[in-house]
C-alpha cells in the first residue's frame, strides 16, 4: 500500500472483499464519468464484471484502487486497471468526480506501469473518448513514448513501457 498524491488517499491492490465498495463507488459516479469510461450509458456493473474486477487473473491483469477513510471504513474513489498479455495490455481508469484533478489517475498509472513492467508487458493501449481531455492529458504527459490515432471520436493511445525503468510521470 502507498499513500497517494492527496493527504489521506491510499493506492492498493483490489481485494475480492471489495465487491460492495466497488458497487458503491460505481453508483457514486455521475453519468458523464460512466460514459467516459464505458462509452455508453450504464446503470450498474454485471455480476461477471464485478467478479472480473475484484478477482483479477494476476497473470494477465492488475487492478488498483484509490481509497479514503470514511466514517465506517474505506471508500473507493478511483480504480486503475490493465488486462492483456506481455505484448500489450488495455489500460483504463475511473476517478470519482470530487477527486478528479488531484493526481489520483497519475498515481494509479505510475503503479500500474511498475506492475506491468514486472510482468513483462511491453506496451499499454488505452481507448479514450476524444472529448476526455483530462485522461488524454494524463497519458500524453506520462513521459513514456506515446503514439495516438483517432477514429470515430475515439483516440487510441499506445504507450511503450520498455526503455527507462525509472521514468517519472510528470504531475
Amino acid at each position: 500500500m502507498s499513500t497517494g498524491p492527496c493527504n489521506g488517499i491510499t493506492i492498493r491492490p483490489i481485494r475480492a472483499q471489495d465487491k460492495a465498495a466497488i458497487v458503491e463507488a460505481f453508483r457514486a459516479l455521475e453519468p458523464r464519468s460512466i460514459y467516459r469510461r464505458f462509452f455508453f450509458p450504464k446503470k450498474e456493473l454485471s455480476d461477471a464484471e464485478l467478479r472480473r474486477l475484484t478477482e483479477p487473473d494476476k497473470a494477465r491483469e492488475a487492478v488498483l484502487v484509490a481509497t479514503i477513510l470514511s466514517g465506517n471504513g474505506e471508500r473507493i474513489v478511483g480504480v486503475g486497471h490493465y488486462i492483456g498479455n506481455e505484448e500489450c495490455a488495455q489500460l483504463a481508469f475511473t476517478v470519482e468526480e470530487d477527486y478528479q484533478g488531484r493526481g489520483i489517475a497519475t498515481s494509479l498509472f505510475r503503479r500500474l506501469i511498475h506492475l506491468a513492467r514486472e510482468n513483462g508487458v511491453s506496451r499499454f493501449e488505452a481507448h479514450v473518448l476524444a472529448g476526455n481531455g483530462p485522461m488524454l492529458s494524463v497519458l500524453r504527459h506520462s513521459g513514456l513514448p506515446v503514439t495516438e490515432r483517432e477514429r470515430d471520436g475515439i483516440v487510441t493511445v499506445t504507450l511503450a513501457l520498455n526503455g527507462n525503468a525509472d521514468i517519472q510521470l510528470r504531475p
